[in-house]
């Protein structure tokens, strides 16, 4: 069903998120005009409610005022093209940056725009690839009546009615929660509650895998292993002889389970395709949100060990722990003698 208030909206960024926003958008009635450095991904988009820009000038340009810009590019690159794109606008011009951008920028973006007569509205978004179909869980900071202008696009995007059940003991009525966007509060709170959904992603992830892994290996009683005086011994090797089919495992818990979630049915799905997961080199990365919730936590003086092991776990799988490892060798050679051993 088309909306009831159709918009026009420029989106900057078509990559693995914005394109799909574009697209559900204009599902939805509203229209799009798009640009991009890779004239690839702008053409890709060209077709009916979507007309293509060749500058940020140009795509300016197509908006009537107010106008509503939506940057959706990573966080490196997210402030010159704020730059750029504010020196097309005019008063009252509103623009929305949808990427992970640190809390603590949208605070002094927002200043430096509103100095102009500009609106700046941070929206934390989250559904990754999925979102074209699932929609996009929104958290939105910014001024009450510049969210409010803006209501109709993010209620487009959001899921909406997505099946779930109400929380039964929820009575409020006058929220947008259960669709699926929030307004947070002023500038800086949607990236806000963004970077803590993504600090407690980190933690759920690493603990599913650390759970996988552990079943991995529940059948080391069955090794061979050296018995020498840098091995620690397995004392009831007979209580480790299991050999888990972890495709099957990570299916069973999808159903009934108490961690059943989109992660574990993104788990299963991999492990189906590909048990042993070979295509995967396990190195990690992070966008930058886990840091910014541990250093958070750290200010506020608030404990977040699962989150802050989730982050350095992920440090680990890039190697940056080698030269750590390689130290505590030469301590335990020095004072012991111990030889490192090959596996």
């Amino acid at each position: 069903m088309a909306t009831e208030r159709p918009m026009r909206l420029a989106m900057v960024g078509l990559g693995r998120m914005g394109a799909n926003i574009a697209q559900r958008l204009v599902r939805d009635g509203h229209e799009c005009v798009v640009y991009d450095v890779n004239p690839d991904a702008v053409n890709a988009l060209r077709g009916p409610g979507i007309t293509a820009a060749t500058s940020l000038e140009d795509l300016v340009g197509q908006l009537r005022r107010p106008r509503a810009i939506w940057l959706m590019l990573p966080a490196a690159i997210t402030h010159s093209a704020l730059d750029e794109v504010v020196e097309h606008l005019d008063a009252d011009d509103v623009v929305i940056d949808g990427g992970n951008s640190f809390y603590q920028d949208d605070i002094v973006r927002a200043r430096a725009l509103a100095a102009r007569g500009l609106h700046y509205v941070d929206c934390g978004t989250s559904g990754g690839v999925w979102g074209l179909e699932r929609g996009y869980s929104l958290m939105i900071g910014g001024e009450d009546d510049v969210v409010a202008r803006l209501e109709p696009l993010f209620k487009s995007i959001a899921p909406g009615d997505d099946g779930v059940a109400p929380t039964p003991q929820r009575t409020r009525t006058d929220a947008t929660a259960a669709w699926g966007y929030l307004h947070c509060g002023p500038s800086g709170a949607g990236h806000f509650v963004k970077m803590v959904h993504n600090g407690i992603e980190y933690a759920m992830m690493a603990a599913i895998a650390e759970g996988l892994n552990i079943l991995k290996h529940a059948n080391v009683g069955r090794a061979n292993v050296v018995a020498d005086a840098e091995t620690t011994p397995l004392r009831h090797p007979e209580y480790y002889s299991y050999d888990f089919d972890l495709a099957e495992v990570a299916e069973v818990w999808r159903h009934g389970s108490v961690v059943s979630s989109w992660l574990v049915d993104l788990t299963a799905d991999a492990l189906a395709r590909s048990p042993e997961l070979r295509e995967f080199s396990g190195r990690v990365s992070d966008s930058g949100e886990g840091r910014w919730t541990v250093e958070a936590a750290i200010a506020e003086s608030v404990p977040a060990p699962v989150i802050s092991a989730a982050l350095f776990q992920r440090f680990e799988s890039r190697g940056e722990g080698e030269f750590t490892a390689k130290v505590l060798s030469a301590m335990r050679a020095g004072f012991g003698g111990h030889a490192e051993k090959s596996t």
